[in-house]
């Protein structure tokens, strides 16, 4: 699925902004038809945001089921016509669209696109666009929710949706709105592939064209052609067909932090003449993983970074630009050259974003909380459940690995897959649920790139049984906090000797940390460093990344989290969780300047050995 841009050839209508709003409490608004007419409400929201810090009131915020949106859609002559595509970046967490009082589409899953043709005889003078938005998460999606139901003194329903993950289940249209135009026969797919020797490349490309009949071929009298365009605006090569090579000499390879950028320019013509165009950014590097190093074109690649949320006072989980670049500046600043989508896939924006500043991302799915056990584990005790034999999110795991893939595999700066997040990988269960993932998460990436799962603490080398299928030892430890809780000498040492273990059991295989930290309230200060205190989450940073240097194998840090942010309330979190290295707003603590000593003195692709502590 292509990303929506203007061209010679084609349109693109923000239909964000201010829309009617209204509040399912009963779950009536199906039955009652709220898709007809004009929705009866007061209430408006902005599109894309999360509605539940912008609504403010704890009935809205905290409601679990529907909520509804709607606006007026007036469609230009101008594109009469036009083939006119209906697109969601995305709408959190189930879907149904209604044009006109008639549903035209439904998507289960927050965070990927999705998008309908309109037919001409749909469109009106003024057209009803109405979206039915549904939060609710349990053992069949993902992220995994604990949901139920019961029923007040009076009859009423109450329902109850506990998230297995420790963030806020925001909820909304939290991606761009946007109507779409194309030509009738047009650029459908474009597949993007490259492999480098020396100062020369080879890019690989394999168009698809598409009408109103499907799919078209080579034969059908359309042609294509592609052009290769440098940064500064000239013709670097070209080449014709619906699949070929471009070939790059001199060619100025993307690089962590020293971003290049081509532009694939596709053209879509009928005898001679221009029918559509589309211009793909695409940056030519190599990934591989070899000799327990993880290499960015053929060069040690050292991870310094974080773990992130999309997160934000006011739109919650919706994009919101100028916090996303704001924050890209601010691991600039410190050193920072990557960070994890954890633990779903980001905007389509800020995917443009990164491989425009050069910032290396590891790409995770939505899957999180894929352990029956964890959340009750840490707040109520609880009878041990069967992960693996309980859980149901297989199908919409195939379908997010999918979708997730489909719309980033052209991007540079995506170098790894993460297929989960602290799934129940010590379970019998876990192996024969994660090894066809790993297969279909290969299968599907043109360029092949690492596939790995980040596990949780308790997966250890002696007891994990997806360490072995995976490509990089992606691991979330927190000795110092949650064990050896207030004393990071001997968190350090545990760090230590697991990461030996674990380099004693995988010798040739990539190790990395994507999660390590430690919760600190802003202003928080003592001589004796104690916990919470900004002292401490220094010591504890310092404890930890003093092990690094000594593994081999150990390829990155991540530190958890970039900022602090919105959580559910539990007795564990105040106000959310505040192992961010920056606050809420974005205001440093200590540990921001510790970790910008640090990771400015470690180079990002190792052209020499150099001390990482």
């Amino acid at each position: 699925m292509l990303y929506p841009i203007t061209t010679q050839t084609r349109a693109v209508i923000d239909l964000g902004g201010i829309w009617r709003f209204k509040v399912d409490y009963d779950e009536c608004g199906l039955n009652e038809k709220w898709f007809m007419g004009m929705l009866d409400t007061e209430s408006v929201m902005c599109v894309p945001a999360s509605y539940n810090d912008i609504a403010a009131m704890s009935d809205i915020r905290n409601h679990v089921g529907s909520v509804w949106y709607q606006r007026d859609v007036v469609v230009p002559q101008l594109l009469t016509g036009q083939r006119l595509v209906l697109r969601f970046g995305s709408v959190t967490h189930k879907a149904h669209v209604y044009w006109n009082g008639a549903l035209i589409a439904e998507h289960s899953g927050g965070f990927t696109p999705f998008e309908v043709v309109l037919k001409p005889s749909d469109i009106a003078e003024t057209n009803q666009l109405t979206v039915r938005v549904n939060n609710i998460l349990d053992i069949s999606t993902l992220p995994v929710g604990l949901y139920s139901e019961s029923k007040d003194e009076n009859g009423k329903i109450i329902r109850k949706n506990m998230p297995n993950f420790d963030f806020f289940n925001y909820a909304g249209i939290h991606r761009p709105v946007t109507l779409v135009s194309t030509p009738e026969y047009f650029i459908d797919d474009i597949i993007l592939t490259n492999e480098c020797s020396g100062t020369s490349a080879k890019v690989h490309y394999a168009v698809t064209i598409s009408g109103k009949d499907g799919a078209v071929d080579a034969d059908s009298g359309f042609s294509v052609a592609v052009d290769c365009i440098a940064e500064d605006g000239s013709l670097v090569t070209s080449a014709n067909g619906f699949t070929g090579e471009l070939h790059i000499e001199n060619v100025k390879r993307w690089n962590p932090l020293k971003p290049y950028l081509y532009t694939i320019r596709v053209k879509l013509l009928k005898d001679g003449t221009l029918i559509d165009l589309y211009d793909e950014p695409y940056g030519i590097r190599t990934v591989a993983v070899k000799n327990g190093q993880f290499l960015i074109n053929e060069k040690p690649f050292y991870f310094k970074g974080f773990g992130k949320h999309e997160d934000a006072f006011y739109t919650g989980r919706g994009f919101n630009a100028a916090q996303t670049l704001l924050d890209f500046n601010l691991m600039k600043w410190m050193g920072a050259n990557s960070f994890r989508t954890s633990h779903y896939p980001y905007a389509e924006e800020t995917m443009r974003l990164c491989d425009r500043l050069g910032i290396v991302v590891i790409d995770e799915v939505p899957a999180v909380g894929i352990h029956l056990n964890f959340m009750a584990s840490l707040l109520t005790p609880a009878e041990k459940r069967d992960t693996f034999a309980e859980i149901q999110t297989k199908a919409a795991h195939e379908t997010v690995i999918r979708e997730l893939i489909e719309r980033d595999k052209n991007h540079c700066c995506v170098v790894m897959w993460s297929i989960a997040n602290e799934p129940e990988t010590n379970d019998k269960g876990a192996d024969a649920y994660f090894a066809p993932l790993i297969k279909r998460a290969k299968d599907l990436d043109p360029q092949k790139r690492p596939v790995t799962i980040v596990t949780l603490m308790s997966s250890l080398p002696e007891t994990c049984r997806v360490s072995a299928m995976i490509d990089v030892l992606c691991l979330n430890r927190y000795y110092g906090w949650y064990l050896q809780s207030g004393d990071v000498k001997e968190g350090g040492k545990a760090a230590y000797t697991e990461l030996q273990k674990w380099q004693e059991k995988f010798p040739d295989k990539p190790i990395m940390y994507t999660e390590f930290g430690a919760d600190t309230v802003a202003g928080f200060h003592s001589l004796d460093p104690v916990m919470f205190t900004e002292e401490y989450q220094v010591a504890y940073l310092k404890a930890n990344t003093e092990q690094f240097a000594a593994i081999k194998n150990f390829v990155g840090e991540h530190v958890w989290n970039f900022a602090d942010f919105e959580t559910s309330q539990n007795i564990i979190r105040v106000q959310g969780n505040k192992k961010g290295v920056f606050t809420r707003d974005r205001k440093p603590k200590m540990a921001a300047y510790f970790l910008k000593e640090r990771w400015t003195a470690i180079p990002d692709l190792k052209e020499e050995e150099s001390s990482q502590n």
